[in-house]
């Protein structure tokens, strides 16, 4: 019996919250009438800097949203994160959308659209200033909002990289 107890306390720490981003319907006219299907944007995240995204298609939109979930733990990145913000302040593009993200003191909160507020707080993002600009396609702005987070670089990295002492 102590066996299970065990496994169960290791696997809690990387339990994974979802949010359901965006449900979209598609129609294909037939010689019945309409037949329709779903694709469902999903964000997986820890809260602890773990964070995915994925999309899904099915027939009904339960299983379009199991697949886009098993699809955003498959693509689950780590981002760099500065107690709850990020280094500095950077811009994640992706298609046409363009997503500013700029660092917020302690208590500020997550000043985003509901699109990129679901990747930040899952993320485990709790003070940021954000803007989106260009498409507003909210596929665009998960992705767009992904980059810029994975873009981001800590001090020891740019020092490293331009062969210079920052500080």
């Amino acid at each position: 019996m102590a066996a299970p107890n065990q496994e169960l306390a290791v696997k809690a720490p990387g339990l994974y919250e979802e949010a359901v981003v965006k449900i979209n319907r598609c129609a294909k006219v037939v010689q019945g009438g309409r037949r329709f299907s779903f694709s469902a944007l999903v964000v997986v995240g820890d809260h602890h800097g773990s964070v995915g995204i994925g999309f899904g298609k099915a027939k009904e939109v339960p299983v379009a949203v199991e697949k886009a979930v098993k699809d955003a733990q498959k693509n689950l990145v780590e981002v760099k994160l500065k107690g709850g913000t990020i280094e500095h302040a950077i811009t994640g593009r992706f298609g046409a959308a363009k997503v500013r993200l700029i660092p917020a003191a302690p208590g500020t909160g997550i000043i985003a659209g509901a699109t990129v507020r679901s990747v930040l707080e899952l993320a485990g993002v709790r003070d940021i200033l954000t803007k989106s600009q260009g498409s507003n396609n909210p596929v665009n702005l998960v992705k767009a909002t992904l980059a810029g987070l994975l873009s981001v670089r800590g001090i020891k990295e740019a020092e490293r990289l331009r062969e210079v002492s920052i500080t």
